[in-house]
């Protein structure tokens, strides 16, 4: 039986990952540093707690184990993050990815999964769908620190000139599941003041990722990629996009949500952006509104990664 080592495997995404490699029938050990009780006592599943700067630990698994596959979800921010990332968290992720890179690189990995984020792109100014080659330009300190592992993984293969491992970049936006609304939520709250509002009829788009499209993926690509071909950078994402007026309708179907107040932009949505008052912790902020993003709705180019797997999921059928 395979092992496969998932670092962040106990947050939200991690835990969904572990979950359907082992029903792939895999042997799953996960890395975090908070319990989970999610897979706990599952055939072929163990979890070991710590921090992800604890080289001892981590070098010990590598030790003990014959790893098949790496998925790196660790500092992923929907867990291990507050919605702020500081610096320091940013320096603990570049020293995590560097020892764990060098550790799968010198042993019997085959194939190595690294969960990154869209915010790594330039945001484009025409409507043209964002592609895996488009330009990088990373604004915030969570797609600096995702765009600096890249730049490490990337780094780490030339220096070891590994030709017998898969590498798998993968770039997805804000993910949610049927009960984690945190990221829908974020784009209808005004970061004032916390209030949730739309602009007009709300029929503005955000890309959104369900977890179980990304673990989809994630599965078909540990499962049946066997050659350099699958290797490289994917985006990830829900088919379509997601509208303001679908967040609504959803959490008012399925959750609570308060008074939701509908403002009327007079020309363009332009005029509005310097109401938020945006300052430098707020820009941080994964989760802050960009009002560029509600302009121009951009969409991720998913043709290659449709290729391995079709996206089922979005926000009418989430689970």
């Amino acid at each position: 039986m395979e092992k496969v080592l998932v670092t962040g495997g106990c947050g939200l995404i991690g835990q969904h990952i572990c979950s359907g490699l082992l029903k792939k029938g895999y042997e799953v050990i996960a890395v975090d540093r908070e319990e989970s009780g999610y897979n706990e006592g599952k055939l072929h599943y163990s979890s070991v707690q710590c921090e992800p700067t604890d080289k001892n630990t981590i070098a010990e698994l590598f030790e003990k184990h014959d790893f098949y596959a790496v998925i790196h979800a660790a500092c992923t921010v929907d867990n291990d993050m507050g919605p702020i990332v500081t610096e320091k968290q940013v320096k603990d992720s570049a020293s995590v990815d560097k020892f764990i890179y060098r550790y799968a690189m010198t042993s019997t990995v085959k194939k190595f999964v690294l969960l990154s984020t869209d915010q790594v792109y330039q945001f484009p100014k025409t409507r043209e769908p964002i592609r895996e080659d488009s330009d990088l330009k990373p604004s915030t300190n969570y797609a600096a620190m995702k765009y600096a592992s890249e730049k490490a993984l990337a780094s780490e293969l030339q220096h070891h000139n590994k030709e017998d491992i898969l590498c798998c970049l993968i770039r997805f936006p804000a993910v949610y599941t049927f009960n984690f609304t945190d990221n829908l939520m974020a784009k209808i709250t005004d970061p004032k003041d916390g209030s949730y509002f739309v602009f007009g009829q709300g029929q503005y788009g955000f890309q959104l990722c369900c977890v179980h499209n990304l673990v989809d993926f994630i599965l078909c690509f540990i499962k049946n990629a066997d050659n350099h071909t699958y290797a490289g950078v994917y985006n990830v994402a829900d088919k379509e996009l997601t509208t303001a007026a679908d967040i609504i309708t959803f959490m008012r179907t399925n959750h609570r949500l308060g008074a939701v107040m509908q403002k009327q932009p007079n020309n363009a949505i332009t005029k509005l952006k310097g109401l938020f008052g945006v300052n430098k912790e707020e820009k941080q902020n994964y989760r802050y509104l960009d009002m560029n993003r509600v302009e121009n709705n951009n969409l991720l180019d998913k043709t290659k990664a449709s290729k391995l797997v079709t996206f089922r999921w979005d926000i009418r059928n989430t689970k």
